[in-house]
């Protein structure tokens, strides 16, 4: 026991810790932004919106936040006019000026004040007033607020306690109806006899005394707990339907978007799988379905720009491999029509070693300065090791690929290109179409193994067959289709299992739902089309992960491919140089970097590796060389000098060595080596 109350007390502890900070970080706002979050949006706030701007570090910050907040609000975006905000703010001047007349406090923070700024003008207003045997009150009736979850028609009753103040909110299990009658009137320690007293000084107050919701009719003694529950979806209906993600976005994205994108965060779907290449590379296919589209008109054109940023880390959040993609996509009238009422699918795939990482990845909209974040931990399988399923691909259309098309197309498994869509929606009148891989297949269960299709409709199992392992073609690659005329409208689950006998070996499990809607909005697609699989382009891609990775030997060997076949292209030479650098083959990193050391266009890594190799290799003159074009092109720093500094001192220039460390000691003085040696060629 002594344990339990321990526990709990440090919970508690720790419970008022996170409050009192969130209080003392709040009085820390400006004045304009501690009344917003305050007293403007204090009921329309969701936590995680206020937790967010809590966080927030700058004005300029918080401004932005205020933005966004509005804007996914906003039921018509695109407009000059935000409807929403200007109603918002019209009920809070309303509140403030009719709802507080009777306090000395503002009118939002009064019970109706607060209902009028949540739910509006009401349909109607009953009042009681100046009556000798009930205290003053109110009742406002409301209608047609059902796409908040609240009922058809309901009341909500505001009384003066005791006659006196401000309105207070009504609760028929908290108050009773005995709250609003004087003490003058009805015995208030009989519920019953206090009811029947309202009953004959008013019919509708009394019946509305017990239920807030007509036609609901609890015996008295039994009173309406549906009409608490109504006050507080009431209090709540701001935050429902409301898609906060953005707000968490903002945090973690805003550093990173830069200051005009980090206000304007969209929604999206994605999809992502592990498809391995006939030539045995493992591809990351990813899909990005983008709630909205933004684009620019010219003339009778419209067009866009959006750009990825992709990273893939381990998961120690090492990035294993950066990269950029750009999709200019120009539109005509009826592809604009097209993406207007369907959504618009991005597909792309990279190549990616074997191990545990995590995805990362940010499209930027350049034209609306829009942008959306998807994140995903994937796995991909050692060759030769565990028996393993790659996940299911739900696929609504099928294009077959012609055999003479070698380039590589992201959701393309041998030759039939799967149209998938990250939300699996079909309809009865479609087919469906099942891909996935296994690896690492034993010849025995190739020849005796089978596999198990299961279909789960809710809990109950509604369809299953099998099909022997023999009869695919391909020892790596499945593919089912389905016609779905028996499946009716539900949510079904599908389990493929492959058996050994009546033993279970791996399986995979995915869910989809089949629609009564007459119609399911298919998107419009844009692929991104890679060069074929032998391309020197993955090559080098693998060979920087590897060196990423710090398995260097490993990288060497992918990269010397990449660069054989195209020994002109000089990010193959650079990767590759990089990589005999650390190998120390000083010779060869020279070798490769040499041919392209004349152009003004290398970089500045370039120029240090081959300094840097030949100061290595003792050849001091040609290190000073490349040194000095690195000044000449990118400007000194504190590594160039310092190298310089040794070179001059190897070669005897010791004047010149002077100069060189003297100046890297004005950049930074604490620089004890360095400052014993200048000391040592004075003397």
């Amino acid at each position: 026991m002594k344990g339990k109350i321990l526990i709990f007390m440090i919970i508690l502890s720790v419970f008022f810790l996170v409050v009192l900070a969130g209080i003392i970080f709040s009085s820390e706002l400006p004045v304009r932004h501690k009344k917003w979050l305050e007293e403007e949006v204090v009921y329309i706030i969701t936590p995680t919106e206020k937790d967010v701007f809590l966080q927030l570090e700058t004005n300029r910050e918080r401004e932005l936040f205020i933005e966004a907040f509005w804007k996914h609000r906003d039921p018509t975006q695109g407009t000059e006019e935000n409807e929403f905000k200007k109603e918002h703010y019209r009920r809070i001047d309303y509140a403030n000026y009719a709802l507080a007349r009777e306090v000395p406090k503002p009118g939002w923070k009064t019970d109706r004040g607060r209902i009028y700024i949540i739910l509006g003008e009401p349909h109607s207003i009953e009042r009681f007033t100046g009556e000798s045997q009930i205290y003053n009150t109110e009742i406002w009736s409301y209608q047609g607020l059902t796409k908040f979850g609240l009922p058809p028609e309901f009341n909500l009753v505001f009384y003066q306690k005791r006659g006196v103040g401000e309105y207070i909110l009504y609760s028929p299990t908290k108050d009773g109806p005995q709250a609003l009658l004087t003490s003058h009137f009805g015995d208030q320690t009989n519920h019953i006899a206090t009811f029947q007293t309202l009953k004959k000084i008013n019919h509708t107050l009394a019946q509305t005394s017990l239920s807030l919701i007509p036609g609901e009719s609890p015996r008295f003694g039994h009173l309406s707990l549906a009409s608490d529950m109504l006050i507080q979806n009431i209090y709540t209906i701001s935050q429902k339907g409301l898609k906060d993600k953005y707000a968490e976005k903002f945090l973690s994205y805003k550093d990173i978007v830069g200051i005009d994108y980090s206000a304007n965060y969209i929604d999206n779907n994605f999809s992502v799988k592990i498809i391995k290449d006939p030539n045995g590379t493992y591809f990351v296919h990813y899909i990005v379905e983008l709630t909205k589209l933004s684009v620019q008109r010219y003339r009778e054109k419209y067009s866009t720009h959006l750009k990825i940023n992709g990273r893939i880390t381990d998961l120690e959040e090492k990035t294993i491999y950066q990269y950029e993609r750009s999709f200019p996509l120009s539109l005509d009238e009826a592809k604009l029509k097209k993406i207007t009422y369907n959504p618009f699918n991005i597909y792309d795939m990279l190549p990616l070693l074997p191990g545990e990482y995590k995805f990362f990845l940010i499209l930027k909209n350049e034209v609306s300065k829009e942008f959306t974040t998807i994140e995903k931990d994937i796995i991909i399988p050692e060759d030769n090791s565990h028996l393993k399923m790659s996940s299911l691909i739900l696929g609504y259309k099928m294009d077959r690929i012609t055999p003479a098309s070698n380039k590589l197309i992201p959701f393309t498994i041998g030759f039939d290109q799967i149209h998938h869509q990250p939300i699996n929606i079909f309809h009865p009148q479609e087919k469906l179409f099942l891909f996935f891989q296994i690896f690492n297949l034993e010849a025995e269960h190739r020849l005796k193994g089978e596999l198990k299709f299961e279909f789960f409709k809710g809990d109950e199992q509604f369809m299953t067959f099998t099909r022997k392992v023999s009869e695919y073609q391909n020892g790596i690659n499945f593919k089912e289709e389905l016609a779905l005329q028996k499946f009716p409208p539900e949510h079904y689950r599908i389990k493929v299992v492959l058996l050994d006998g009546n033993r279970e070996l791996i399986s995979e499990r995915e869910e989809f739902d089949i629609t009564s809607a007459s119609y399911i909005s298919r998107p419009w697609v844009h692929y991104r089309v890679l060069p074929p699989s032998n391309d020197p382009v993955y090559s080098s891609i693998l060979g920087k992960q590897f060196f990423n990775k710090g398995e260097i030997e490993k990288a060497r060997i992918k990269l010397e491919i990449a660069y054989k076949k195209e020994p002109n292209s000089f990010p193959y030479a650079l990767s590759l140089a990089q990589v005999y650098f650390i190998l120390k083959k000083y010779d060869k990193t020279t070798q490769i970097l040499l041919p392209f050391s004349d152009s003004t266009e290398i970089p500045y890594q370039a120029y240090l590796l081959l300094g840097r190799s030949h100061q290595a290799l003792e050849e001091f003159n040609k290190a000073v060389l490349f040194y000095n074009k690195a000044v000449s092109h990118f400007g000194i720093n504190l590594d160039l000098l310092n190298s310089l500094g040794e070179c001059y001192f190897g070669l005897g220039s010791l004047n010149e060595a002077l100069k060189a460390w003297e100046k890297s000691l004005e950049i930074n003085p604490n620089q004890p080596e360095i400052t014993k040696r200048i000391k040592a060629i004075k003397k």
